[in-house]
C-alpha cells in the first residue's frame, strides 16, 4: 500500500472563544466556588470526579472540563488530555480538582503523585499549575497550594 508522506492523522485545531462570564480566580476559595457548581450533588458522596479550570494570563476562567468520573475511591487522570486541552485553548494556567466521597480531605499518596506528574509536565510547557483542590461532599475543601504542597506558583503571585 502506498501512503503519501504528507498524510498524518491529526486533531483539527481551531480557536473559538466562549461566552463564559468574566470570572477571575485569585484564591483557592474562588476556585472552590467555581468547582463546587460542577459536581453532581446526587453523586458527590458516591463517586470521584476530576475537573480542570483553564485560565488565561489574568487568571480569568477560559473553560471548565470534566476529565473523568470514576469509582468510589479512584478516578482516571490522563495528563495528555489535560494538557492537550490547555494547549488547544491557549490557556496559561490550570487548577485541578477532584472529590473524596468519604469526606476525608487528606490527599492520598496517589493524589500527590499525579499532581507532581502534572506539575512537571506543565512546567515543560510553561503552563502554571496553580492548585489542586480536594472537595468533600460536606462543603469543605483542601487546597494543595494553601497547604504548601505546590511550590512553583500561587494565585497571589501571578496577579502581581
Amino acid at each position: 500500500m502506498n501512503i503519501p508522506s504528507s498524510v498524518v492523522e491529526e486533531i483539527k485545531v481551531s480557536y473559538q472563544p466562549t461566552s463564559i462570564p468574566n470570572i477571575a480566580i485569585k484564591t483557592s476559595r474562588d476556585a472552590y466556588s467555581v468547582f463546587i457548581k460542577q459536581f453532581d450533588v446526587n453523586t458527590i458522596a458516591l463517586q470521584e470526579s476530576f475537573f480542570i479550570i483553564y485560565l488565561n494570563q489574568q487568571n480569568m476562567v477560559k473553560g471548565i472540563h470534566r476529565l473523568s468520573v470514576g469509582g468510589i475511591s479512584s478516578v482516571l487522570v490522563d495528563i495528555r488530555l489535560i494538557l492537550s486541552i490547555a494547549l488547544k485553548s491557549a490557556s496559561t494556567g490550570i487548577i485541578l480538582s477532584h472529590n473524596h466521597p468519604s469526606g476525608n480531605l487528606k490527599p492520598s499518596q496517589q493524589d500527590m503523585n499525579i499532581t507532581e506528574k502534572i506539575r512537571s509536565c506543565c512546567k515543560l510547557l510553561d503552563i502554571k499549575l496553580f492548585d489542586h483542590l480536594i472537595i468533600s461532599p460536606y462543603d469543605t475543601y483542601y487546597s494543595m497550594a494553601d497547604a504548601g504542597d505546590l511550590f512553583d506558583f500561587s494565585l497571589n503571585e501571578s496577579s502581581k
